[in-house]
This record gives structure tokens, C-alpha cells and sequence, in this order.
């Protein structure tokens, strides 16, 4: 019996492995099914620094990728962001084996980027700059480039931005950004940078602390 349940626990390792385990050098994630909390009613009309930004029909995402705690299981300190591209899943690393999990919309093929970085610093209603290379393939958003687009409701990166520096203190130009296309959340659609609906994004903005220990690791 002990040997057949020692099988039983075996092959549900090697399936979760399967389901949804990814693995790097140093870091070791696996998802379990069963969740903690969910935050499905965090949805509605948000007044935020004189914005209001309105309520997402909730209802029409897949609940995976509602706002959840979930129990997750690595090696990775409490505080860093883990984000799994492929699951369209942000973790934010709570103490006792559980993230808060956040749905989010990732770069297209050919604008993805995985590795290690850190939140240098954070803009609440940020400005947005296009990069050059985004100008020269949409030149509709060529004047934004230098003069920038304000912050607003229809700005593309939403209520908040957290902006990914690396090891060497230079900036990515990769972000952690609010979005007004709800829709987008689960799909690749961005040019490169990690969004997330504008109500979460103020959640994760509100737990992130900018600096060298606010580590993220981008798994493709």
C-alpha cells in the first residue's frame, strides 16, 4: 500500500510538472489548483487622483485570470514578481507559499523578453514615451516620442507604470503597466511590456516597494 501510494503522489507531481511547472536555474514555481481568495468584486467604478476609471465586465474574462490568492510554491523571496508569459499569470510572492495572481496581457511574438530585472521606480498616471522603434512602425504615435501623451483614461499605460531597470542599472524600456483594453488580458497583444487591468495594476503598485530587492523574473 505504501508503495502504491508513494506512485499515486509521484505521478501527481509529474502531472503538475506537465500542467503548468516552469523551471530556471534558481527558481522553481508550481501553481496549485486551489485558491485562497478571489477578488472578483474588486471590479467596479474606481475614482483614483480625480480619474474615474470605469467598472470591467468581469463577467466576460475567463475567472482564471480574476485578481486571486493563490497557494504557489518557490524559491523566490516574499515581494518578487514573478511573470509567467506563457500562463499570462503575474505572482506577487506572499510569505507562507501563496502569491496574489494577476491575469495579464503579454508582448506579441518578436516583442517578448524573459530574464531577470527590478522595479527601479514607479509613476502613478504616468506619462507615456513610445520608443523610437514603436514610432517608426506606427507613425501615428510619432509626436509621443519626445513631448509624451499625459495621463488619462485612454493613456496606454493606464493608472500606473513600474518601470524594469537590469543587473547593470540600465532601463529595459519594459514595463508593468495599467490598460483600458480589458480585453486583452489572457492574450499577446502589447509590444512587449506586461499589462494588467487598470484595477490591478493600482493593487500590485500598492505592494511593490521601487529598488534593487524588488526583483522580477520574466519566464517565457
Amino acid at each position: 500500500m505504501r508503495s502504491r501510494t508513494s506512485m499515486m503522489v509521484f505521478g501527481l507531481l509529474a502531472s503538475l510538472a506537465l500542467a503548468g511547472c516552469s523551471t530556471t536555474s534558481d527558481t522553481t514555481e508550481v501553481t496549485r489548483i486551489e485558491t485562497s481568495k478571489i477578488f472578483t468584486d474588486s471590479y467596479g467604478t474606481v475614482t483614483d487622483a480625480g480619474y474615474a476609471l470605469p467598472a470591467i465586465p468581469i463577467s466576460r474574462l475567463d475567472k482564471k485570470f480574476h485578481r486571486q490568492i493563490v497557494s504557489y510554491s518557490t524559491q523566490e523571496k516574499p515581494g518578487t514578481i514573478v511573470v509567467n508569459t506563457r500562463e499570462r499569470f503575474l505572482y506577487y510572492v506572499l510569505p507562507g507559499g501563496k502569491a496574489v495572481r494577476y491575469g495579464i496581457g503579454v508582448g506579441k511574438q518578436g516583442f517578448s523578453w524573459s530574464g531577470e530585472a527590478y522595479v527601479a521606480w514607479k509613476q502613478a498616471w504616468p506619462t507615456w514615451h513610445p520608443p523610437k522603434e514603436m514610432a517608426e512602425r506606427k507613425p501615428d504615435v510619432a509626436r509621443y516620442v519626445e513631448a509624451g501623451m499625459g495621463p488619462g483614461l485612454n493613456n496606454p499605460l493606464g493608472a500606473r507604470a513600474m518601470y524594469l531597470f537590469n543587473e547593470k542599472g540600465q532601463d529595459t524600456l519594459f514595463r508593468l503597466h495599467g490598460t483600458p483594453e480589458w480585453s486583452s488580458i489572457g492574450t499577446a497583444a502589447s509590444s512587449g511590456c506586461i499589462r494588467l487591468m487598470n484595477q490591478d495594476v493600482i493593487d500590485l503598485y500598492n505592494r511593490v516597494r521601487p529598488g534593487r530587492n524588488s526583483k522580477v523574473v520574466v519566464i517565457q
